[in-house]
């Protein structure tokens, strides 16, 4: 249901996603603020129906190469416990980040506000 690229729309800052989901396909990510064109792209890794997606992703900056070695891993697991449906957001990023400074608490992260009030907002599958 995430996936939906109405909903990523909503929870990834306002990005249109192109993919079929499918292990090996390419992902990209587009959008655009302030008048300028932003673009990510990669190849979805894994999809395990309501239990985990993982893809890698190319941010380009001026000083970075489009090469392996520069591209993250995104990880979204969903585990239940309890009765609970817990989901665990992962980013595996080997690139030296400019600026980088104390991590951002989760309360504060604009994307995981996002993710929370669609998926809170879904119809329950019960």
């Amino acid at each position: 249901m995430l996936t939906d690229p109405e909903l990523v729309r909503q929870w990834q800052y306002g990005s249109n996603v192109d993919t079929d989901w499918t292990a090996g396909s390419p992902i990209r990510f587009t959008s655009e603020w302030q008048g300028k064109r932003f673009e990510q792209w990669g190849t979805v890794l894994d999809v395990t129906a309501l239990e985990e997606l993982r893809y890698s992703l190319f941010a380009p900056r001026p000083d970075v190469e489009d090469r392996p070695e520069n591209y993250f891993t995104m990880t979204y697991r969903l585990d239940t416990e309890n009765g609970i449906t817990l989901l665990t957001i992962t980013q595996e990023d080997p690139r030296e980040q400019p600026g980088q400074g104390p991590d951002q608490q989760d309360e504060d992260n604009p994307v995981l506000a996002a993710l929370k009030a669609v998926a809170e907002s879904a119809p329950s599958s019960d």
